[in-house]
Protein backbone atom coordinates (compact mmCIF):
# COMPACT_ATOMS: atom_id res chain seq x y z
CA UNK A 1 0.00 0.00 0.00
CA UNK A 2 1.31 3.46 -0.89
CA UNK A 3 2.28 5.80 1.95
CA UNK A 4 -0.30 8.56 2.22
CA UNK A 5 0.99 12.10 2.58
CA UNK A 6 0.00 13.74 5.86
CA UNK A 7 0.61 17.44 6.41
CA UNK A 8 3.53 18.12 8.77
CA UNK A 9 4.33 21.73 7.92
CA UNK A 10 4.72 24.21 10.78
CA UNK A 11 4.33 27.35 8.72
CA UNK A 12 4.92 29.70 11.64
CA UNK A 13 8.51 28.50 11.94
CA UNK A 14 9.35 28.88 8.22
CA UNK A 15 10.97 31.80 6.46
CA UNK A 16 9.34 31.14 3.08
CA UNK A 17 7.30 28.71 0.96
CA UNK A 18 8.46 28.00 -2.58
CA UNK A 19 5.35 27.25 -4.63
CA UNK A 20 7.12 25.85 -7.70
CA UNK A 21 9.66 23.00 -7.51
CA UNK A 22 10.11 20.19 -10.03
CA UNK A 23 11.02 16.56 -9.44
CA UNK A 24 12.39 15.39 -12.77
CA UNK A 25 13.55 11.80 -12.14
CA UNK A 26 12.21 8.95 -10.00
CA UNK A 27 14.20 6.30 -8.13
CA UNK A 28 14.28 4.07 -11.21
CA UNK A 29 15.97 6.81 -13.20
CA UNK A 30 12.90 7.48 -15.34
CA UNK A 31 12.70 11.14 -16.30
CA UNK A 32 9.62 13.29 -16.64
CA UNK A 33 10.57 14.38 -20.16
CA UNK A 34 12.08 12.93 -23.33
CA UNK A 35 15.86 13.37 -23.32
CA UNK A 36 15.84 16.04 -26.04
CA UNK A 37 13.52 18.26 -23.98
CA UNK A 38 15.54 17.77 -20.80
CA UNK A 39 18.76 18.78 -22.55
CA UNK A 40 17.17 21.81 -24.23
CA UNK A 41 15.63 23.13 -21.02
CA UNK A 42 18.87 22.64 -19.09
CA UNK A 43 20.67 24.70 -21.74
CA UNK A 44 17.94 27.37 -21.70
CA UNK A 45 18.04 27.77 -17.92
CA UNK A 46 21.80 27.09 -17.55
CA UNK A 47 20.96 24.82 -14.60
CA UNK A 48 23.76 23.00 -12.79
CA UNK A 49 21.92 19.97 -11.36
CA UNK A 50 18.87 19.15 -13.44
CA UNK A 51 17.65 16.13 -11.49
CA UNK A 52 18.17 16.12 -7.72
CA UNK A 53 16.36 13.36 -5.81
CA UNK A 54 13.32 14.15 -3.70
CA UNK A 55 15.29 13.63 -0.50
CA UNK A 56 17.99 16.01 -1.78
CA UNK A 57 15.32 18.61 -2.57
CA UNK A 58 14.05 18.22 0.99
CA UNK A 59 17.58 18.73 2.35
CA UNK A 60 18.00 21.93 0.34
CA UNK A 61 14.79 23.45 1.65
CA UNK A 62 15.31 22.22 5.20
CA UNK A 63 18.70 23.92 5.28
CA UNK A 64 17.07 27.14 4.06
CA UNK A 65 14.21 26.88 6.60
CA UNK A 66 11.67 26.83 3.79
CA UNK A 67 8.91 24.54 2.57
CA UNK A 68 8.41 23.67 -1.09
CA UNK A 69 5.53 22.58 -3.30
CA UNK A 70 6.95 19.78 -5.48
CA UNK A 71 5.49 18.16 -8.59
CA UNK A 72 6.01 16.71 -12.03
CA UNK A 73 3.85 16.96 -15.18
CA UNK A 74 1.92 14.14 -16.84
CA UNK A 75 2.09 14.88 -20.57
CA UNK A 76 1.94 11.31 -21.82
CA UNK A 77 -0.40 11.93 -24.76
CA UNK A 78 1.45 14.88 -26.26
CA UNK A 79 5.00 13.67 -25.57
CA UNK A 80 4.34 9.93 -25.94
CA UNK A 81 6.37 9.58 -22.76
CA UNK A 82 5.18 8.37 -19.36
CA UNK A 83 5.86 10.76 -16.46
CA UNK A 84 8.11 9.90 -13.55
CA UNK A 85 6.20 8.18 -10.73
CA UNK A 86 3.66 10.46 -9.06
CA UNK A 87 2.80 7.93 -6.30
CA UNK A 88 6.53 7.75 -5.51
CA UNK A 89 6.70 11.56 -5.46
CA UNK A 90 3.84 11.82 -2.98
CA UNK A 91 5.26 9.01 -0.83
CA UNK A 92 8.65 10.75 -0.81
CA UNK A 93 7.01 13.97 0.30
CA UNK A 94 5.39 12.03 3.14
CA UNK A 95 8.92 11.05 4.27
CA UNK A 96 9.81 14.73 4.27
CA UNK A 97 6.49 16.23 5.28
CA UNK A 98 8.13 18.90 7.42
CA UNK A 99 9.27 20.70 4.25
CA UNK A 100 7.65 19.16 1.15
CA UNK A 101 4.09 19.63 -0.11
CA UNK A 102 3.28 17.30 -3.05
CA UNK A 103 1.05 18.26 -5.96
CA UNK A 104 -0.18 15.59 -8.36
CA UNK A 105 -0.65 15.81 -12.11
CA UNK A 106 -2.90 14.13 -14.67
CA UNK A 107 -3.07 14.34 -18.44
CA UNK A 108 -6.37 16.13 -19.27
CA UNK A 109 -6.40 14.48 -22.68
CA UNK A 110 -7.01 11.07 -21.10
CA UNK A 111 -10.62 11.99 -20.23
CA UNK A 112 -12.24 9.85 -17.55
CA UNK A 113 -8.86 8.37 -16.64
CA UNK A 114 -7.66 11.88 -15.74
CA UNK A 115 -10.61 12.38 -13.40
CA UNK A 116 -10.11 8.99 -11.76
CA UNK A 117 -6.38 9.62 -11.46
CA UNK A 118 -6.89 13.01 -9.86
CA UNK A 119 -9.26 11.57 -7.27
CA UNK A 120 -6.81 8.74 -6.53
CA UNK A 121 -3.87 11.12 -6.12
CA UNK A 122 -5.82 13.45 -3.84
CA UNK A 123 -8.00 11.15 -1.77
CA UNK A 124 -5.98 7.95 -1.51
CA UNK A 125 -2.41 9.25 -1.80
CA UNK A 126 -2.85 12.64 -0.17
CA UNK A 127 -1.75 15.04 -2.90
CA UNK A 128 -2.34 18.66 -1.91
CA UNK A 129 -2.95 20.14 -5.37
CA UNK A 130 -2.29 19.65 -9.08
CA UNK A 131 0.11 20.89 -11.75
CA UNK A 132 -0.79 21.43 -15.42
CA UNK A 133 1.29 22.66 -18.36
CA UNK A 134 -1.11 23.37 -21.24
CA UNK A 135 1.64 23.86 -23.83
CA UNK A 136 3.59 20.77 -22.84
CA UNK A 137 0.40 18.71 -22.50
CA UNK A 138 -1.00 20.11 -25.76
CA UNK A 139 -4.45 21.30 -24.68
CA UNK A 140 -6.58 24.43 -24.39
CA UNK A 141 -7.81 24.65 -20.77
CA UNK A 142 -10.81 26.75 -21.82
CA UNK A 143 -12.13 23.98 -24.08
CA UNK A 144 -15.31 22.68 -22.48
CA UNK A 145 -14.20 19.11 -23.22
CA UNK A 146 -12.03 19.49 -20.10
CA UNK A 147 -14.76 20.98 -17.90
CA UNK A 148 -15.61 17.66 -16.21
CA UNK A 149 -12.02 17.55 -14.93
CA UNK A 150 -12.16 21.11 -13.60
CA UNK A 151 -15.51 20.31 -11.96
CA UNK A 152 -13.94 17.30 -10.21
CA UNK A 153 -10.95 19.32 -9.04
CA UNK A 154 -13.23 22.06 -7.77
CA UNK A 155 -15.08 19.43 -5.74
CA UNK A 156 -11.79 18.18 -4.30
CA UNK A 157 -11.07 21.72 -3.11
CA UNK A 158 -7.36 21.66 -4.00
CA UNK A 159 -5.43 24.41 -5.85
CA UNK A 160 -4.13 23.96 -9.39
CA UNK A 161 -0.96 25.43 -10.87
CA UNK A 162 -1.06 26.15 -14.62
CA UNK A 163 2.01 27.08 -16.60
CA UNK A 164 1.57 30.42 -18.38
CA UNK A 165 3.69 32.48 -20.75
CA UNK A 166 7.02 31.76 -22.39
CA UNK A 167 8.21 28.15 -22.45
CA UNK A 168 11.69 26.98 -21.58
CA UNK A 169 10.56 23.54 -22.70
CA UNK A 170 11.49 23.03 -26.33
CA UNK A 171 13.27 26.39 -26.52
CA UNK A 172 15.80 26.47 -29.35
CA UNK A 173 14.64 23.22 -30.94
CA UNK A 174 13.16 23.02 -34.47
CA UNK A 175 9.50 23.94 -34.14
CA UNK A 176 10.04 24.19 -30.39
CA UNK A 177 9.55 20.38 -30.30
CA UNK A 178 5.98 20.95 -31.43
CA UNK A 179 5.11 22.86 -28.26
CA UNK A 180 2.55 25.60 -28.90
CA UNK A 181 2.91 28.75 -26.81
CA UNK A 182 -0.69 29.88 -27.35
CA UNK A 183 -2.00 27.16 -25.05
CA UNK A 184 -0.21 28.98 -22.22
CA UNK A 185 -1.89 32.33 -22.79
CA UNK A 186 -3.38 33.20 -19.37
CA UNK A 187 -6.56 34.44 -21.05
CA UNK A 188 -7.50 30.79 -21.61
CA UNK A 189 -7.64 30.42 -17.81
CA UNK A 190 -10.02 33.35 -17.43
CA UNK A 191 -12.94 31.23 -18.66
CA UNK A 192 -11.98 28.40 -16.31
CA UNK A 193 -11.79 30.78 -13.34
CA UNK A 194 -15.15 32.32 -14.25
CA UNK A 195 -16.96 29.02 -14.72
CA UNK A 196 -15.39 27.32 -11.68
CA UNK A 197 -15.23 30.04 -9.00
CA UNK A 198 -14.43 27.47 -6.30
CA UNK A 199 -11.30 26.31 -8.13
CA UNK A 200 -8.16 28.04 -6.86
CA UNK A 201 -5.97 28.73 -9.92
CA UNK A 202 -2.30 29.67 -9.74
CA UNK A 203 -0.88 31.12 -12.94
CA UNK A 204 2.73 30.02 -12.91
CA UNK A 205 5.49 32.44 -13.90
CA UNK A 206 5.56 35.97 -15.21
CA UNK A 207 3.26 35.46 -18.21
CA UNK A 208 5.47 37.08 -20.83
CA UNK A 209 4.35 38.12 -23.44
CA UNK A 210 0.91 38.34 -21.81
CA UNK A 211 1.73 39.93 -18.45
CA UNK A 212 -0.97 42.60 -18.58
CA UNK A 213 -3.56 39.91 -19.25
CA UNK A 214 -2.37 37.91 -16.24
CA UNK A 215 -2.40 40.98 -14.01
CA UNK A 216 -5.94 41.76 -15.12
CA UNK A 217 -7.24 38.23 -14.48
CA UNK A 218 -5.67 38.00 -11.02
CA UNK A 219 -7.09 41.43 -10.15
CA UNK A 220 -10.56 40.58 -11.43
CA UNK A 221 -11.02 37.09 -10.00
CA UNK A 222 -10.51 36.28 -6.33
CA UNK A 223 -9.74 32.63 -7.10
CA UNK A 224 -6.70 33.42 -9.30
CA UNK A 225 -3.11 33.87 -8.10
CA UNK A 226 0.31 34.36 -9.72
CA UNK A 227 3.51 32.56 -8.78
CA UNK A 228 6.79 34.29 -9.58
CA UNK A 229 8.81 31.25 -10.66
CA UNK A 230 10.87 30.62 -13.76
CA UNK A 231 12.42 34.08 -14.01
CA UNK A 232 15.03 35.92 -11.99
CA UNK A 233 13.23 38.84 -10.33
CA UNK A 234 15.63 41.24 -12.04
CA UNK A 235 13.85 40.39 -15.32
CA UNK A 236 10.27 40.72 -14.05
CA UNK A 237 8.02 42.93 -16.21
CA UNK A 238 7.63 46.33 -14.57
CA UNK A 239 3.84 46.00 -14.59
CA UNK A 240 4.09 42.82 -12.50
CA UNK A 241 6.35 44.47 -9.93
CA UNK A 242 4.02 47.46 -9.72
CA UNK A 243 0.93 45.29 -9.29
CA UNK A 244 2.67 43.05 -6.74
CA UNK A 245 3.37 46.15 -4.69
CA UNK A 246 -0.27 47.24 -4.73
CA UNK A 247 -3.45 45.55 -6.00
CA UNK A 248 -1.92 42.05 -6.20
CA UNK A 249 0.06 42.06 -2.97
CA UNK A 250 -2.26 39.37 -1.54
CA UNK A 251 -2.32 37.32 -4.77
CA UNK A 252 1.38 36.87 -5.62
CA UNK A 253 3.46 33.88 -4.50
CA UNK A 254 7.16 33.12 -4.16
CA UNK A 255 8.33 30.40 -6.55
CA UNK A 256 11.68 29.51 -8.09
CA UNK A 257 11.35 26.67 -10.64
CA UNK A 258 14.05 24.77 -8.72
CA UNK A 259 16.26 23.03 -9.77
CA UNK A 260 16.31 25.32 -12.81
CA UNK A 261 16.67 28.38 -10.55
CA UNK A 262 17.97 28.11 -6.98
CA UNK A 263 16.26 29.84 -4.05
CA UNK A 264 19.50 31.65 -3.22
CA UNK A 265 19.78 33.22 -6.67
CA UNK A 266 16.09 34.09 -6.79
CA UNK A 267 16.09 35.69 -3.34
CA UNK A 268 19.24 37.66 -4.09
CA UNK A 269 17.55 39.35 -7.04
CA UNK A 270 14.23 39.68 -5.17
CA UNK A 271 15.97 41.77 -2.50
CA UNK A 272 16.67 44.44 -5.12
CA UNK A 273 13.05 44.88 -6.22
CA UNK A 274 11.39 48.15 -5.16
CA UNK A 275 8.79 46.50 -2.91
CA UNK A 276 7.26 47.79 0.30
CA UNK A 277 8.57 46.15 3.47
CA UNK A 278 5.07 44.95 4.39
CA UNK A 279 4.61 43.28 0.97
CA UNK A 280 7.71 41.06 1.02
CA UNK A 281 6.53 38.63 3.76
CA UNK A 282 3.18 38.27 1.99
CA UNK A 283 4.90 37.17 -1.21
CA UNK A 284 7.48 34.95 0.48
CA UNK A 285 5.10 33.08 2.79
CA UNK A 286 1.86 34.59 4.03
CA UNK A 287 -0.12 34.34 0.79
CA UNK A 288 0.89 30.70 0.35
CA UNK A 289 -0.03 29.85 3.95
CA UNK A 290 -3.54 31.17 3.34
CA UNK A 291 -3.94 29.52 -0.08
CA UNK A 292 -2.65 26.13 1.06
CA UNK A 293 -4.50 26.19 4.39
CA UNK A 294 -1.34 25.76 6.48
CA UNK A 295 -0.94 26.38 10.18
CA UNK A 296 0.56 29.75 11.09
Amino acid sequence: MATRYELGIDAASLDAIDMHVHLEVDSCGHGSLPEALTEASAKYFKSEDRSPSLDRIAEVYRELNMAAVVFTVDARTQLKHEPNSIPELIAGAARNNDVLIPFGSVDPRTGEDAIAGAKHQAVELGGRGFKFHPSLQGFDPSNEAFYPLWESLQELGLPCIFHTGQNGMGAGLPGGYGIKLAFSNPMLLDAVAADFPGLQIIMAHPSVPWQDEANSIATHKSNVFIDLSGWSPKYFPESLVRASNSVLQDKVLFGTDFPLITPQKWLGAFADLPLKDEVRPKILKDNAVRLLGLRG
